[in-house]
């Protein structure tokens, strides 16, 4: 296990963030006018960074101006997101028992870089993560492998030893554009047939059944 490398996707993954990234949508979508949204309709606008999120959640004829409202985005969600978000069941515990087998953890993430260390930091303060990575400029968003490239490489891992955990069609894309191992969790933001139309190593359905997956009962 300690030659072993998981990089975890942070929403739906780690965590359920969907109600703050709601609130925060909606309250710049109100801010400037538009119409907004109920929660249920923000699983399908996350996992490709909040540009994308403000893209599908605005009018369709406005769509190509979401540029002009992250900022509003951004300074409402930084002070906003832990109040609903927290980890998945299980989740600390899993992560837990895999800083104690010895294997580096990482975080792959399409939210911006500020956001993702901020929910890691608050979340996990128990957990030594050997690279937290979110959206940054010039760096490719998932499912551009470049963030396990990455990764690897700052922690001298072989791609061979890389295990990618998410819940997402970005995620299953990124870990098999990378040519790596994947986890995929059902329990986050993407139905279950889509994780697993992309044939990944292991489906499951809990952290909890991940950590029987990686640490069997002997």
């Amino acid at each position: 296990m300690k030659d072993k490398l998981f990089i975890f996707d942070l929403d739906g993954t780690l965590i359920d963030s969907v109600l703050d990234l709601a609130a925060a949508g909606n309250h710049t979508l109100a801010l400037h006018g538009f119409p907004t949204h109920p929660m249920e309709a923000y699983y399908k606008f996350v996992g490709n960074g909040i540009g994308k999120l403000m893209e599908r959640a605005l009018p369709s004829e406005d769509a190509d101006t979401a540029e002009d409202y992250l900022d509003d985005f951004r300074a409402y969600y930084n002070d906003h997101l832990c109040d609903h978000t927290h980890p998945y069941p299980g989740v600390p515990e899993l992560l837990e028992k895999i800083q104690q087998a010895g294997a580096k953890i990482a975080v792959a993430s399409n939210k911006y870089q500020q956001a993702t260390e901020m929910l890691v930091g608050r979340l996990f303060p128990q957990i030594n993560f050997a690279a937290i990575c979110g959206q940054r400029d010039g760096v490719p968003r998932k499912p551009s492998p470049e963030v396990v490239y990455e990764i690897a490489a700052r922690t001298g891992t072989e791609l061979g030893n890389v295990i990618y955990v998410g819940d997402s069609d970005v995620d299953m894309r990124t870990a098999a554009n990378a040519g790596v191992k994947a986890v995929g969790v059902t329990y986050g933001f993407c139905p279950r047939e889509i994780v697993a139309s992309f044939n990944p190593w292991k489906v499951v359905d809990s952290a909890r059944e991940l950590q029987d997956v990686l640490f069997p009962a002997r």
